[in-house]
C-alpha cells in the first residue's frame, strides 16, 4: 500500500540561453537595464518605432526609434546602441550610444559614447565626447542650469576635434537604413 520509492520531483535545473540562428541570445537572456537606486526606468525596445511626443518622470532606455520630442523633467536619457532618433531631447542627463537628429538640451550632463553619433546642437553644464563619435553641430556650456548658477555662459562653435574624434559633415546618417 505504502511505497518506500521516492516520488519523482520537478529537479530544479539552471537555464542557459539559447542561441538563436543568428547567433544572438534568446529573448530570456535580454539585458536589464542598469538602474540607480530608488530609480524606475522605462524601456522602449528595438522593435519599438514611435511617432510622437514622449513625457515623463522616470528614467528612460530606448533601444528602438523615435520621432518626436522626448521630454523628461530631470532624469536619465540613454540612447542605446542600436536605437535611431529624430528628436529635440530635454533631460537632466543625456548617454548618446546610438544615433541623434536634433536639439538635445541636458541640465546636468551630455556624454556621446564611441559608438554613438549626434547632429544637433547640444545645450549642457557638463559634456563628454568620447574619442570616435560623431557630432556635427554647436555645443552651448549653460552651467546656471545647474547648481553652479554663478558661473558664466559661453558657447563653442564645434569644428573638427582632435584626431579619433569624427565630425559628420557628410549627408551619410542613420536615417537612410
Amino acid at each position: 500500500m505504502w511505497s518506500t520509492r521516492k516520488r519523482n520531483s520537478p529537479q530544479l535545473v539552471p537555464s542557459k540561453p539559447r542561441n538563436l540562428p543568428n547567433g544572438s541570445k534568446s529573448s530570456d537572456a535580454l539585458p536589464v537595464p542598469r538602474r540607480a537606486a530608488n530609480r524606475s526606468t522605462g524601456w522602449l525596445g528595438p522593435s519599438v518605432h514611435l511617432k510622437g511626443d514622449i513625457i515623463g518622470t522616470d528614467d528612460l532606455l530606448i533601444d528602438g526609434s523615435v520621432e518626436g520630442i522626448i521630454q523628461l523633467n530631470q532624469k536619465r536619457l540613454t540612447v542605446g546602441k542600436e536605437a535611431k532618433l529624430k528628436a529635440d531631447i530635454d533631460a537632466g542627463e543625456v548617454i548618446v550610444s546610438g544615433h541623434v537628429k536634433g536639439n538635445v538640451r541636458a541640465t546636468a550632463r551630455i556624454e556621446i559614447k564611441k559608438e554613438g553619433s549626434v547632429i544637433g546642437n547640444l545645450m549642457t553644464a557638463e559634456i563628454m565626447i568620447e574619442n570616435g563619435a560623431e557630432f556635427k553641430g554647436t555645443i552651448e556650456i549653460d552651467r546656471s542650469a545647474s547648481n553652479n548658477s554663478d558661473r558664466n555662459v559661453s558657447s563653442l562653435a564645434v569644428s573638427p576635434g582632435p584626431e579619433g574624434t569624427k565630425t559628420n559633415s557628410s549627408s551619410q546618417d542613420a536615417w537612410t537604413n
